[in-house]
């Protein structure tokens, strides 16, 4: 980011790759803040703005509110990426019964997301982390240890 893009007004700060914008709340007679991560249409975290002195104007920004501000909206981001990355990445260690023998098994699910042809995929792994099978299933796919289990003691046949 250049520097000449810094901004630093009461309502309005730009600074570390985050804009903090004071709004009027929508919902009462109060102020929002809005803070948008560089390059982002949509604000990534909208929260209440403290009133100012005269109880009807906003309390400006200033250098303190906006690093908090980021800090907080960068975390608030963190947790969501991490959320997302947990919901398409999935993986789970279960004991299922093969060839008569009691065997771990590691299986996961990744999803790929499209709004046009999302996919996914099943596979398994022994301890040694060779893989057992992989399949095709669909995006809807529930991985629980309950389906892991019926999957691999069914032989690793592709789940309906």
């Amino acid at each position: 980011m250049q520097e000449d893009s810094k901004i630093t007004e009461a309502r309005l700060w730009r600074n570390d790759g985050w804009t903090a914008q004071v709004i009027k709340n929508e919902d009462d007679d109060g102020w929002a803040v809005a803070m948008t991560k560089d390059g982002e249409a949509e604000p990534a975290l909208v929260g209440p703005w403290t009133m100012g002195r005269d109880k009807k104007n906003p309390k400006p920004l200033d250098v303190n509110a906006f690093n908090t501000l980021v800090k907080t909206a960068s975390e608030f981001v963190r947790r969501s990426e991490q959320q997302r990355h947990a919901e398409l990445h999935q993986s789970l260690e279960v004991t299922a019964r093969i060839g008569g023998h009691d065997t771990r098994v590691t299986v996961s699910l990744d999803i790929t997301p499209d709004e046009e042809n999302p996919s996914a995929q099943l596979s398994a792994t022994d301890d040694g982390g060779d893989l057992l099978a992989q399949v095709k299933v669909a995006p809807s796919f529930k991985l629980n240890r309950a389906s892991a289990v019926a999957w691999a003691e069914g032989g690793f046949a592709k789940p309906r």
